[in-house]
């Protein structure tokens, strides 16, 4: 089990998890454009196109060959490293039944510890699922991957990444750093649902819910790196939409 556990945690296993999501994500994407005429992005997703384009990359194959391009670079990377010598795919089997079980418990979990914070009470909340709640199925179950891969990429490993280097280099101590760095991205993470078409209505219960949804999602990723949280991210919000009858 220690095994396991070291070996999913890696940069390899943890992006060539996350790829197959991104590449549903996309092709989910495209299938929605096409049948029904709807242009249809997760809103993390078009804040980092709109980044990547200030670089000329303007097209949805370029913006996809970049994150395959560096997810592979970080992988080899990491091969010469540490020289891993085969890729073992009971590896991705127990990190996909790894994020099923989190996201399964996540809500409840994150739920009552809202509940907690806004009145000392147990009772169980969720987020909700806003204005993905009306939209059709399929459409939701879409954005829901976008969440997964997208927001976990802009929140997790660019921003609260970003700060925790920043606060690095200005001499803040490690921990403090890691700290100050989760808070700030949830803060971000949270604001960013009430913004745009698809945005809720703004509700300090849902707030609070997903300012520890991002606190919750930052210690995933640095426990058990990003493929993990992105698909815990990713089937807690399509496990919510089935449940509401989305």
């Amino acid at each position: 089990m220690r095994r396991y556990f070291e070996t999913s945690r890696s940069h390899t296993y943890s992006l060539l998890l996350a790829i197959p999501l991104l590449l549903l994500y996309e092709a989910g994407a495209a299938w929605v454009s096409t049948t029904q005429k709807v242009p249809l992005r997760n809103g993390a997703d078009v804040l980092l196109r709109a980044l990547l384009s200030m670089g000329g990359i303007h097209t949805t194959v370029g913006f996809t060959v970049v994150l395959v391009v560096a997810a592979g670079l970080v992988v080899i990377a990491e091969w010469r490293r540490k020289r891993i010598a085969r890729i073992e795919p009971g590896i991705f089997v127990g990190m996909l039944a790894e994020s099923a079980l989190y996201a399964t418990l996540f809500g409840m979990v994150v739920g009552t510890a809202t509940q907690w914070v806004l009145t000392g009470g147990g009772l169980h909340l969720s987020a909700g699922t806003g204005v993905m709640g009306t939209l059709p199925r399929s459409e939701g179950i879409v954005l829901s991957l976008g969440a997964g891969i997208y927001e976990e990429l802009l929140f997790r490993v660019v921003i609260a990444g970003g700060l925790f280097v920043l606060f690095r280099s200005g001499g803040l101590q490690r921990t403090r750093s890691g700290v100050f760095a989760a808070i700030l991205s949830a803060l971000a993470f949270s604001a960013f649902h009430y913004i745009g078409p698809y945005g809720d209505p703004w509700e300090l219960s849902s707030f609070t819910f997903r300012f520890l949804s991002g606190l919750a999602f930052s210690v995933l990723f640095l426990v058990r790196g990003f493929g993990i949280a992105a698909w815990t991210h990713a089937l807690y919000d399509v496990f919510l939409l089935l449940a509401r009858g989305g």
